[in-house]
């Protein structure tokens, strides 16, 4: 091998040690990143559109921005209105809640609690509803405590909320740079290259783009059969139940578990059967299966092609390696190792050794 070479895969390999250990350190930073990045895939063909009319890039993604914004604030205006009038229905039903939960409940979490009567139960409940209602402050302190120690120290849960905050400049630099930067990475690419380098780049696009937008746009779906389902079952807060499966559907199978567990224990306070948790339960197997077999591969396509269970591996590993951020990426990630690992194998297959050419 020429020293030239050489040199360069030590140099690749030492940049390839650095940017994981950054990432594992770094994951925050890394996952707002990959939401920005997201979101830049989804946004950017209605850019190009606007482009292809002739409109300047910029004034195109700030035409796409105010659309998305729009639509985003309908979207929260629905949801807050939605679930506003599902916790005032639950509210009424909130004693007959608070008996059953009351004689499930062993004897030492209910002395822990200082709950001793279903009405101490019922005022608890209340008063929490009450707080759910009007984001009473006071209702946040934990949930800011509880990141402040997740986060180690203020300035960590600062910087961590900061991050969050400023997608939106991510995402604006990433749309409007996107064609520099595609120019950029082709510049590193030897010219007798790039014909390889195009088509595995197609490739890689297809996956990415199929995931990205695909996933979306099934998780949207999943959210409304969801929420509709539940809301003729009977249960309370079908549409947040719903949502929350749907959205949470961005990393596979999670959102079922999510929405199973939820939906089943609420039919179960309310109802007091074992109807309902069923037909709760039926209700998600149904829309699973419409996911797995007409809704991913109509929306999605075969442009990710994972077996179901490399998936779920691949979620595994991705999660006891980096946490919530391995999941989100586990899936594309596995994809787009795919796409080389079929080239790989194609070309092993036409390779002397394996025809037993001498």
């Amino acid at each position: 091998m020429p020293k030239n070479t050489k040199i360069l895969l030590t140099i690749l390999l030492l940049l390839a040690g650095l940017t994981s250990i950054i990432f594992y350190y770094s994951s925050e930073v890394f996952l707002q990143l990959f939401i920005a990045f997201a979101l830049a895939y989804i946004l950017n063909p209605a850019v190009l559109f606007l482009e292809s009319k002739r409109v300047n890039r910029i004034i195109s993604i700030l035409i796409v921005f105010s659309a998305a914004l729009i639509a985003c604030t309908g979207f929260a205006l629905f949801m807050v209105i939605s679930i506003s009038g599902e916790l005032s229905n639950m509210q009424l039903n909130l004693p007959a809640y608070a008996q059953h939960l009351y004689e499930v409940t062993p004897v030492a979490i209910k002395s822990w609690l200082r709950i001793e009567t279903p009405d101490k139960l019922t005022f608890r409940l209340n008063e929490l509803l009450q707080q759910a209602r009007g984001m009473s402050p006071d209702l946040l302190k934990p949930l800011l405590g509880f990141l402040q120690k997740a986060f180690s120290s203020t300035i960590g849960l600062i910087l961590v909320i900061l991050g969050y905050l400023i997608i939106p400049v991510y995402l604006f630099y990433l749309l409007a740079d996107l064609p520099q930067l595609k120019l950029f990475v082709e510049s590193f690419i030897p010219e007798r290259y790039h014909s390889v380098y195009f088509e595995k780049l197609a490739e890689v696009d297809t996956v990415l783009s199929g995931f990205i937008r695909g996933q979306l746009s099934v998780c949207a779906i999943l959210a409304v059969f969801y929420s509709i389902g539940l809301y003729f079952i009977g249960i309370d807060l079908a549409v947040a139940i719903g949502t929350l499966a749907g959205i949470t559907f961005i990393i596979p199978y999670v959102g079922t578990i999510i929405g199973i567990v939820l939906s089943v224990g609420m039919a179960f306070l309310k109802f007091h059967d074992i109807l309902h948790p069923l037909l709760c339960l039926g209700w998600f197997s149904l829309v699973q299966g419409l996911e797995g077999a007409v809704i991913t591969p109509r929306v999605v396509g075969k442009s990710i092609g994972l077996h179901p269970l490399v998936a779920i591996v691949a979620l595994l590993i991705g999660g006891q390696m980096f946490g919530i951020m391995g999941m989100l990426l586990a899936v594309p990630v596995t994809a787009v190792l795919q796409v080389f690992l079929r080239s790989l194998a194609g070309w092993y297959r036409t390779s002397e050794f394996y025809r037993g050419v001498p």
